[in-house]
């Protein structure tokens, strides 16, 4: 009963809380009526005037528009801009207040139309100029064309360019005339690049990541690429990076840094895989470790379905090569994976040179993994063990090279361009017992965007050929999963039997091809559709199997690390076979 009574008492009171909310509302605000608007909707002019209402879900509310008293005085002030800027130069505004509204009557009248549109240009504009002859003027528009041509000329390495653009206005006439006269000057390009602010970090390491090279033309994307790049060595508090300089034709660049204070990092936390399911993970980390930028990182994960443990060391220019940086890393490590119809636990070290140019960015090592594979009876449905899965332990000692050409705009989110990779490993037969084998995977991607529309394409090929001896389950092919099938969990399809049947054997042979359409719904939401097509065979270079198809819808919220994503789906020959995937960032 008490506990009753103390409901009601907590009710009672918010109640009265949220009555006494509403008075301080009404007394510090005045409700507000627009008359006349014809040509802006009212819930524009609410914006601009920064006007409250009712939110979407609040819809049992009286729905009353109210301004801050504070406002007020500024109402007017707000519309002559916004009309001026959307043409309306002759709009009149009637303003009358009383104790509880305020009311305005706007006279839009006849707004100011283009009459003439003029370019005198070296440089081609006329693209860039999206005036239309009798269309309204518009000032915001006018403002972003002028700022359009700076980027244009900018981004083709122009940065001593003369422009002069004006909009003559007649208001007599209600007409404007637009005129742009352009000299585009010399080419520009990079000067000297001047370093502060180092202590314990060689000038040559920071300068092999700076893209903007002395002699080259100027690109204000070099120079974005530049910031990102010294921003990846994770050794440095602040940094400044400026251009503002310029003699002639030559910009110098000039870089300030602040060493890190604290080096040490720290990661704990906890989360969901849709593989692996709910997981604990760690990570500690030394940055600048003795210095000159070198990292070494300590993490460690734990899962029902996966244990692991790895050290990383990274030495960024361990030597120069034709004036490239050659990066030196190694990873060594332990990890206990449970697969579907297996168990691979795996000790490794691998050591790799790194170089990157641009775009470019080529990789080369050497691994040595000790793998022991055992069977699991984890299938769905209390499946038996469809393909047989060799056991036994196998060590690998590989080569491998990575090279990836990434012309992508972004890498959390990209809207145009296209993303090249290839991967190759070699078994070496150092025993009469090892594995020897030549495993080759290659990708392909390509995005752009029409308007809000964004379309792309991934394809990816894969074969494995076997020289001699048998091989670890693990490193063979499967699909499945949000950057391949997505009506399946990942790596869960092995070689398919059939449109609707595959089995938990790892594939010799693999092709996959996806496509994806994204569409914003409203604000950061987007919606996408999208089709992925599978073919995994048991043999090397054998590419005439039947293909599983599937096809599926999807969420994507925009953040700033890139899209969180969520995908349904469906195998279009079995709709009871389907698979939800979560995943941050875009699978092109």
């Amino acid at each position: 009963m008490r506990i009753q009574w103390t409901i009601l008492i907590i009710i009672f009171m918010n109640c009265l809380y949220a009555e006494d909310q509403k008075k301080d509302i009404e007394l510090l605000h005045h409700s507000i009526q627009l008359q006349g608007n014809k040509y802006f909707e009212k819930e524009t002019l609410y914006d601009i005037l920064n006007v409250e209402t009712n939110s979407f879900f609040a819809f049992w509310k009286d729905d009353i528009a109210r301004i801050n008293d504070k406002l007020i005085p500024t109402i007017k002030d707000t519309l002559v801009s916004f009309y001026d800027s959307e043409g309306f130069y002759k709009a009149k505004f009637e303003i009358e207040k009383n104790k509880t509204t305020v009311n305005i009557k706007i006279r839009e009248n006849i707004p100011v139309k283009i009459n003439k549109i003029e370019i005198l240009s070296d440089f081609p504009i006329n693209q860039l100029v999206t005036l239309k002859k009798s269309h309204i003027f518009k000032a915001k528009e006018f403002v972003e064309i002028k700022s359009n041509i700076a980027k244009a000329l900018l981004n083709e390495g122009y940065c001593s360019y003369a422009l002069d653009a004006k909009a003559y206005v007649d208001l007599k006439r209600d007409s404007v005339d637009v005129k742009f006269v352009l000299k585009k000057g010399e080419l520009c390009t990079f000067g000297e690049t001047t370093i502060k602010g180092l202590k314990t970090i060689d000038k040559n390491i920071v300068s092999s990541r700076i893209l903007a090279k002395k002699g080259k033309r100027y690109d204000p994307k070099k120079i974005k690429e530049s910031y990102a790049k010294v921003f990846d060595l994770d050794a440095f508090d602040s940094i400044v990076l400026s251009t503002d300089r310029k003699f002639y034709n030559e910009v110098p660049v000039d870089l300030q840094l602040v060493e890190l204070e604290k080096p040490y990092h720290y990661e704990i936390g906890a989360g969901y895989d849709t593989f692996v399911g709910a997981r604990v993970h760690g990570m500690i980390s030394k940055r600048n470790f003795l210095g000159n930028a070198q990292k070494i990182t300590l993490r460690t994960s734990l899962s029902q379905r996966e244990q692991l443990i790895t050290l990383d060391y990274f030495k960024p220019v361990l030597f120069t090569l034709f004036d490239y940086g050659i990066d030196f890393g190694t990873n060594l490590g332990y990890s206990n994976l449970e697969y579907i119809g297996f168990r691979e636990k795996k000790s490794f070290i691998k050591s790799y040179l790194e170089s990157q140019e641009g775009r470019l960015n080529l990789k080369a090592g050497l691994a040595l993994e000790n793998i022991d594979i055992s069977r699991v009876d984890n299938f769905k449905n209390n499946q038996g063990l469809v393909q047989a899965v060799k056991e036994g332990n196998f060590l690998l000692f590989y080569p491998f090279v990575n090279a990836v050409y990434d012309a992508r705009d972004s890498k959390l989110n990209p809207k145009y361009g296209y993303y090249l990779s290839a991967y190759i490993e070699y078994g070496l037969p150092y025993s009469d017992s090892a594995s020897a084998y030549v495993k080759t995977l290659l990708e392909g991607r390509v995005i752009h965007t029409f308007g809000d529309l964004t379309l792309a394409s991934v394809g990816k090929y894969g074969v494995v050929d076997i020289r001699a001896n048998d091989m670890p389950e693990s490193k063979l092919l499967f699909a499945g999963g949000s950057f391949f099938n997505r009506a399946y969990g990942f790596r869960e399809i092995g070689v398919i039997g059939s449109s609707t049947v595959d089995s938990i054997e790892g594939g010799l042979s693999m092709l996959n091809l996806s496509f994806e359409a994204d569409y914003p719904i409203w604000g950061d939401l987007y919606g996408a559709i999208f089709s992925d097509n599978t073919m995994l065979t048991d043999k090397s270079y054998d590419f005439t199997g039947d293909y599983i198809h599937s096809a599926g819808v999807g969420v994507r919220y925009m953040t700033p690390i890139g899209p969180f994503k969520v995908d349904v789906g469906w195998n279009i020959n079995d709709t009871a076979q389907y698979g939800i995937s979560f995943q941050i960032g875009q699978s092109f």
